[in-house]
């Protein structure tokens, strides 16, 4: 009786040891993909002016106060379409959801709050940007402060930089 005892026991410890082995050397179905660590988009802007409504992307919400030439107190409501290049007319990838206020009275300064939502295959979710913008520099950083689905969790920083600008209507970043 101890000997068939001591053959059940050495059994049942072999296959769990069998079992052990095979689970720590076969790849994890659940591994989530690397994060994204950098990536180019481009941010197509154009502010409703009375005139363009079937094209603008994005609208002042209140009138110009004349407090300063640099549109001190002007909120912007958007929906703009991102792309991978400068083009406008490209597919979109995204679009960037939020608005903008001129917070300044001395130069053009801007501060954001918006979400960019992914629409691509490559991509799905949301990332939350928000911050200010000194319009003047040649760059600008906007932090990360979170997202959903590919980007869950996010932080980090966004910089922004001009590539087109027609002051009246629209800008590329």
């Amino acid at each position: 009786m101890a000997k068939s005892f001591i053959d059940k026991a050495c059994s049942i410890l072999f296959f769990l040891l069998l079992i052990q082995a095979v689970l720590a050397h076969r790849k994890l179905s659940l591994k989530q993909k690397e994060p994204c660590k950098r990536f180019v988009l481009y941010y197509h802007d154009t502010i409703f002016n009375g005139t363009n409504a079937a094209n603008a992307t994005s609208s002042p919400v209140n009138n110009v106060t004349n407090i300063s030439k640099f549109l001190f107190g002007l909120v912007v409501v958007f929906d703009d379409p991102m792309t991978l290049d400068q083009h406008l007319l490209s597919p979109p990838v995204a679009r960037a959801q939020g608005f903008y206020f001129y917070d300044m009275k001395t130069t053009y300064n801007a501060w954001f709050g918006f979400t960019l939502i992914f629409n691509s295959s490559d991509y799905k979710g949301t990332l939350n940007n928000m911050g200010a913008g000194m319009m003047g520099e040649e760059t600008r950083d906007l932090s990360v402060v979170g997202g959903t689905g590919d980007c869950f969790m996010a932080r980090g920083i966004a910089t922004f930089r001009t590539d087109k600008l027609h002051p009246s209507y629209t800008y590329c970043l």
